[in-house]
């Protein structure tokens, strides 16, 4: 076999373990949070701790020297934002719902954050976030089938803090130690949460061992294997397989916890994942130097 194939492969492999393992967060903690086994603060809490020892293991086990650190605050408090949002959102929202409004609020946030610095897009990409965004509101709109509304929110919430977070962690030099770090800096403010709801606070240890799986492995070896994926794919490649995680938290939803897929669910997904297809297909160009902010 070639050494272009095998890398090929490689890629690909990789490329369908972190789908797996980001769509796996979304199934541990609907799995939890569903049967009461912990409450969403504490899942948070003890998966940012999970996955900040796991992280630091791995960045200091790693062979050869890595950048210089980085030390971010504001980037650890979009994390915490994004831990708690999603934790406290699959109180109510299924697996699928969750991850499809999450994606879609990451993608706007992507889409809107282009515009800020300068990109112009085409029709096709226009007509693509309009329909995306059409798919969202339509997804939560008032209805038998509608999601709630405060757990939708809620997992908007966590789309913008992600969407925020990975644009701010472009080109660090050393994102695995950068997100090992972030990690570490957001478990206080997720600790401080569990403290004031302390009161609500309750876990056995199936609920503990499903944070912690969330944090160590779905998160911390999941963020591992997906940059080692990324040095295969282009941006655009990048961006579009991330489309593949609403419908595999779906199907594992189905599978795993006898989620109903709604008539609603199908066509929202529809819009929001073909819209967002046409904006990452469509090209853009950037008309000036990106705008601080």
């Amino acid at each position: 076999m070639s050494e272009s194939r095998t890398g090929l492969l490689k890629t690909l492999a990789l490329t369908a373990m972190a789908m797996l393992a980001f769509a796996a967060n979304s199934l541990l903690c609907r799995l939890a949070l569903r049967q009461e086994l912990i409450d969403p603060a504490s899942f948070g809490s003890i998966r940012l701790v999970a996955g900040a020892f796991t992280l630091a293991a791995i960045v200091r086990l790693r062979p050869g020297p890595g950048a210089a650190a980085h030390v971010d605050w504001r980037a650890a408090a979009m994390l915490f934002a994004y831990v708690a949002c999603f934790s406290f959102a699959y109180v109510s929202l299924s697996a699928g719902t969750g991850a499809l409004i999450l994606f879609g609020a990451v993608q706007v946030t992507m889409f809107s954050a282009g515009l800020r610095s300068g990109e112009t897009f085409r029709p096709l990409a226009w007509f693509g976030l309009a329909l995306a965004v059409a798919g969202l509101v339509y997804l939560v709109s008032p209805g038998v089938a509608a999601p709630p509304f405060l757990g939708a929110i809620m997992m908007a919430m966590a789309g913008l803090a992600w969407g925020a977070y990975s644009l701010r962690g472009r080109g660090v030099g050393d994102p695995l130690a950068a997100t090992a770090g972030n990690f570490l800096r957001a478990t206080p403010f997720a600790l401080l949460v569990s403290l004031l709801l302390a009161r609500q606070a309750h876990a056995d240890a199936s609920g503990v061992a499903l944070a912690v799986a969330s944090g160590a492995v779905t998160s911390g070896v999941g963020y591992v294997i997906w940059y080692a994926a990324l040095r295969g794919l282009t941006a655009l490649r990048a961006a579009t397989v991330q489309l593949s995680v609403p419908l595999i938290a779906a199907l594992g939803g189905v599978a795993l916890l006898s989620e109903a897929v709604t008539p609603r669910l199908l066509a929202a997904s529809a819009a929001i994942l073909g819209g967002i297809a046409l904006v990452l297909t469509s090209k853009s160009r950037n008309t000036g130097p990106p705008r601080s902010g």
